[in-house]
């Protein structure tokens, strides 16, 4: 393995966090990293102090790899596992290769996939149409827990400004540990998804889970979803509903994302969602939260054809995402990325 002591990082501007890279990169990746031109980064320092949290990178997209990294951060995986995994609406082009998550899966010891149903009238509204999709979608090689389908319990958010405590899915507290195994990509409200979007919105229930992080009433929604909160309070709400599931799992969770056809669209947006102009760049996985989330948004701004997603990132402000994650001391924006 390479390592990469990482910290071309950031001061602030009007509270938004920027990434940016300047190290180059090998292993079959044909580009070298610059500094990404970012909206309010107005200092990059190249000689940051302090601890990094290891980030555990391979260029290369398949079961082999993805296990591989995964053995080098589930120290403090045991018990019955969780995998929180986007399963996507029917028939998703962009959704993570079922092939490649069911041999990860198989070498985790009693381990399943659990997901909890949608705010939105789609594909996974209900649990009997959830439980449908699952099947076309080919996610029917392990049980698939729908952890809201028996009800919701509240776990608390430590030091959260919006929040004391926030709605999950109530089958959340029957497993010891989990893995986040994220596809990231886009995201049409967050400007991108990866690792505290899946659990922030992906362990919430299905109702007031998820309306309380959207920033909307139960009963009374507004029918334009361009009246929801959005922009920053969207992505403080994110960060406060995925704080209370890391903290409830302390060092029993780890993080891998798959930055893979990455389009603009999230997988909820099935069929509709947009092709992806942005290569392929690998998978990371970490145990920290913040540090991977961080790192795979300066691998993003360092690819040459990104303006598309970029631009998805920067109208929706999700950016702030990595700023809500640091102060509440989510995990470290130091970063050391380390090579296969």
């Amino acid at each position: 393995m390479k390592n990469f002591s990482r910290r071309d990082f950031f001061k602030v501007a009007g509270g938004a966090v920027i990434g940016a890279a300047t190290y180059g990169l090998t292993n079959n990746l044909s580009h070298s990293f610059a500094q990404a031109p970012v909206i309010a980064s107005t200092k990059v320092n190249n000689n940051m102090i302090g601890s990094k949290a290891k980030v555990y990178f391979s260029p290369q997209i398949d079961a082999e790899n993805l296990l591989k990294l995964y053995n080098l951060i589930n120290e403090g995986i045991y018990g019955k596992t969780a995998i929180k995994l986007h399963t996507g609406e029917k028939n998703g082009p962009n959704i993570l290769p079922r092939e490649m998550v069911r041999t990860f899966q198989e070498h985790v010891p009693n381990s399943n996939i659990v997901e909890t149903n949608t705010l939105y009238k789609g594909d996974r509204y209900t649990t009997e149409s959830h439980r449908e999709t699952l099947k076309v979608n080919g996610w029917n090689f392990c049980p698939v827990d729908i952890m809201d389908e028996n009800g919701t319990v509240m776990l608390p958010v430590r030091n959260g400004k919006h929040f004391k405590e926030i709605s999950m899915g109530k089958n959340i507290v029957n497993y010891d540990s989990m893995i986040v195994l994220t596809h990231f990509k886009g995201h049409a409200m967050g400007g991108y998804g990866g690792s505290m979007k899946n659990i922030a919105i992906g362990c919430a229930d299905g109702r007031i889970g998820k309306s309380m992080v959207h920033g909307v009433s139960v009963n009374n929604q507004p029918a334009d979803w361009g009246q929801w909160p959005s922009k920053e309070q969207l992505m403080e709400n994110m960060a406060e509903s995925a704080k209370a599931v890391i903290d409830y799992f302390g060092k029993h969770i780890v993080f891998i994302n798959v930055l893979r056809r990455m389009s603009v669209d999230c997988d909820c947006a099935g069929l509709s969602a947009a092709e992806p102009t942005i290569p392929d760049i690998g998978i990371l996985a970490s145990t920290d939260l913040l540090a991977i989330d961080q790192a795979s948004i300066d691998l993003v701004y360092a690819q040459p054809n990104n303006q598309d997603l970029v631009e998805r990132i920067e109208s929706r402000h999700g950016l702030h995402q990595l700023t809500a994650m640091r102060d509440l001391k989510m995990g470290n924006p130091q970063y050391e990325l380390i090579f296969l």
